[in-house]
């Protein structure tokens, strides 16, 4: 059998692009940054960049979120996760072979969510940054096409539209939702993750009775809180359980 020879094979780039999802103003949102260069300079694009040939994708995932937005995000893999980190873990990898017109390149998506994430700063190829509800994001790019300057570049709008399901399917069973929450939280403020993560109203007190009648979902602190208005509201923080039992499904839209 003949040497392998490495050269026998086409070389190609390995990127890695973010769906970062937040909840701002009771709406599901993503961040998006506006190319500063060319391919497709000046449209909106979802963060990320090439990985390094000395770090594995986890760590590049971070490291671009950070530098073109200085926002953090953490590697579940690392051995140390702070916590207040956000929630990062692979999405899907995405390699058709026109998908960039530089060179055939392979992006390994993630995704990333947390709460109350700060207004981005630009940085890295970025020359702006902004917080955009997915829905604007997704009907405009449907409504746009894919060769139209309003639409996302390269083929995000495509790895948005799987990470936003991947994140509604993913709260229907298991603890995910609480991603989006501070450390202590009210019921009412996770039932306000779930209607904007599906896109649905829920009726507060079935709501109520399920996340408070799942084992392990949710801890009751001791403690209350009146920020929402109102009579004071008890306050919980994410219970042990990664699966839920019943699991909270979704609606019928």
């Amino acid at each position: 059998m003949p040497p392998y020879d490495p050269s026998a094979f086409p070389p190609f780039a390995v990127t890695v692009d973010l769906v970062v999802l937040t909840v701002r103003s009771h709406a599901l949102c993503t961040l998006v940054v506006r190319r500063g260069e060319e391919p497709f300079q000046g449209r909106w694009a979802l963060p990320g960049g090439f990985v390094r040939d000395d770090e594995d994708l986890g760590a590049a995932a971070a490291r671009e979120l950070a530098e073109e937005t200085g926002l953090c995000a953490h590697d579940p893999s690392a051995a140390s996760v702070p916590d207040n980190g956000a929630h990062l873990e692979q999405l899907a990898t995405y390699g058709a072979p026109k998908r960039d017109p530089r060179m055939r390149v392979v992006s390994v998506a993630h995704l990333a969510l947390a709460p109350d994430l700060p207004a981005p700063r630009p940085g890295g190829d970025a020359n702006s940054a902004r917080w955009a509800p997915v829905e604007e994001l997704l009907d405009q790019a449907r409504a746009a096409g894919p060769d139209s300057p309003d639409a996302l570049a390269f083929d995000h709008a495509q790895i948005l539209s799987d990470g936003v399901e991947r994140a509604r399917s993913k709260i229907e069973y298991s603890s995910l939702a609480t991603a989006f929450c501070p450390p202590e939280f009210t019921v009412g403020e996770l039932r306000r993750v779930y209607e904007a993560v599906w896109g649905v109203s829920l009726d507060p007190r079935n709501f109520h009775r399920k996340v408070t009648g799942t084992p392990g979902f949710l801890v009751p602190t001791g403690g209350t809180t009146t920020r929402q208005g109102g009579r004071p509201a008890q306050l919980f923080r994410a219970g042990g359980a990664t699966l839920l039992n019943p699991p909270m499904l979704r609606p019928e839209v």
